[in-house]
């Protein structure tokens, strides 16, 4: 059997006439009897079949063939499988099948807009499942829905979610609202299947109708990116500007600053080893022996490293700063940035996890 398998390739719709065996004999069977041959012959082999992805009306007729069949003489079962590999070996190129499948292949590939215009006539004629498209979204796109519509609404979009894209939903809520979200779910049970495909072809056709977005992240954090990766003169200078003219934003983008100064607020104790074994030896010295001239934050920043390593590393650390030369501002600073983006690389590849209620930047 080949390796890869499409359940459209046991389509039982298409009857073909007969099934050559041998060159004096002819076993004539319909489509759909071959179908269930091949069908019975995989599962017996233990393979998982995706048959849920074929029309329920094809699906209904090959359970009935199935059904309908006793016994098959190997014969014939020899003649069915070479019929079967014979017709996958010669396809050169095969496509999705229906506009449905078109559309996901060519996601990112055609603009938004006329992928959405499909989207909409799909919905309108019934081809279209949304609730497979909308179980691909970002949860930053589905989370408004819990937060703004009605708690029905909430309850059945939970409930078509996987489990864990619910939970992770729940968990970004406020308890109140995550707590009578979880009790109208109780109140889906008698939700008829055209209501639950209504609401999602609404809740779609809601945010499809979203302009699209110029950028991936919000103002926020683009500004508090930039500032991290700014000398700290040129930071403080425009969070100064910010407080003046937008109290509201710096503060915000203070939030989202991440500087060695914040480790201590932002770094779990245990993190710390790794941290440092993600870092060069000589960059490590450097950052903290420019720490203490840098400012308070910076040096009890060093000094949160230096405790939370072994005492061992830690007098080796400190031996070395006695004898090592004096850092300038501008090398230490540098220093200083690659920790930082070392331990920004380990939390985004979730290696480590980031305190996030700590105070923000100063």
């Amino acid at each position: 059997m080949p390796a890869s398998f499409d359940p459209a390739d046991l389509s039982p719709g298409v009857e073909r006439a007969e099934i050559l065996d041998s060159p004096t004999r002819r076993v004539t069977l319909p489509g759909r009897q071959k179908a269930a041959i091949i069908v019975r012959l995989l599962l017996g082999e233990g393979v998982r079949l995706p048959l849920a992805t074929l029309p329920e009306h094809v699906q209904a007729e090959l359970t009935e063939a199935i059904g309908g069949m006793r016994r098959v003489d190997r014969a014939t079962l020899e003649a069915v499988v070479e019929e079967f590999v014979a017709e996958l070996e010669a396809v050169g190129l095969a496509f999705p099948g229906g506009l449905p499948g078109a559309l996901t292949m060519l996601d990112g590939q055609i603009s938004a807009s006329a992928a959405n215009r499909l989207r909409r006539l799909l919905g309108v004629s019934g081809g279209l499942d949304p609730w497979e498209r909308l179980a691909l979204l970002e949860s930053e796109q589905l989370l408004p829905v819990l937060e703004q519509e009605s708690l029905e609404i909430g309850a059945v979009m939970l409930s078509k979610l996987r489990v864990d894209r619910a939970a992770e939903l729940l968990e970004k809520l406020p308890g109140d609202r995550a707590r009578r979200l979880a009790h109208a779910m109780s109140r889906t049970a008698r939700v008829a299947p055209d209501t639950v495909r209504r609401i999602g072809l609404a809740l779609l056709q809601q945010l499809d109708a979203q302009p699209p977005r110029a950028f991936e992240t919000g103002p926020v954090e683009r500004v508090g990116a930039i500032l991290n990766s700014s000398p700290a003169a040129t930071r403080e200078s425009v969070l100064t500007g910010l407080q003046e003219t937008d109290p509201d934003f710096a503060e915000e983008v203070r939030k989202a600053i991440f500087t060695f100064a914040n480790i201590p607020g932002r770094v779990e104790t245990r993190d710390v080893p790794k941290v440092l074994r993600g870092v060069d030896q000589a960059v490590v010295l450097k950052a903290l022996g420019a720490a203490p001239a840098a400012g308070e934050g910076e040096a009890a920043a060093a000094e949160f490293l230096l405790a939370n390593v072994t005492q061992r590393m830690a007098e080796g650390l400190r031996a070395e700063l006695a004898e090592a030369p004096p850092v300038s501002a501008r090398d230490g600073e540098a220093a200083m940035s690659e920790i930082v983006a070392v331990i920004r690389r380990l939390a985004d590849a979730g290696d480590i996890n980031l305190i996030t209620d700590a105070a923000p930047a100063r």
